[in-house]
């Protein structure tokens, strides 16, 4: 059994997946908008001019698999709660896809040595996800 990431950006679900393409190297699995879709969506589900909307996509980053879509497009993306963990090969790595995380983002904790590893840092994406960046020992 896996458990997999399934993340709303509600209407920036196309930027985010560009954006995570560049700064992590994500490959994308699939992406299928609202228009494709083989049945409608109920009434009232959707806002009107959202058929080029994400209704849902797949994406790798690394060996692990994201879900994601624009959901009810409705404006805000509050994620909160979770943090998603990434783990470079090693120091230079992890500077690199720190600084590419925290491009319009937020710095939560810089890249440091800590008691558990030789470099960690907490980052807020552009989107408000979350990210610890760990290097193992």
């Amino acid at each position: 059994m896996d458990v997999n990431a399934y993340l709303f950006f509600n209407g920036r679900c196309e930027e985010a997946v560009q954006f995570y393409q560049v700064a992590l190297g994500a490959q994308v699995d699939m992406l299928m908008r609202n228009r494709d879709s083989p049945e409608p969506p109920p009434p009232g589900m959707l806002p009107p001019g959202s058929e080029d909307k994400v209704m849902h996509c797949s994406f790798r980053i690394g060996n692990t698999l994201v879900m994601a879509s624009d959901g009810r497009c409705q404006g805000s993306t509050p994620f909160q709660g979770f943090a998603l963990s990434i783990a470079p090969a090693d120091p230079a790595a992890a500077e690199g896809v720190f600084t590419a995380l925290a491009e319009g983002g937020q710095v939560q904790m810089p890249l440091g040595q800590t008691f558990w590893s030789p470099c960690f840092g907490m980052v807020t994406d552009r989107f408000g996800i979350q990210w610890m960046v760990n290097v193992a020992p």
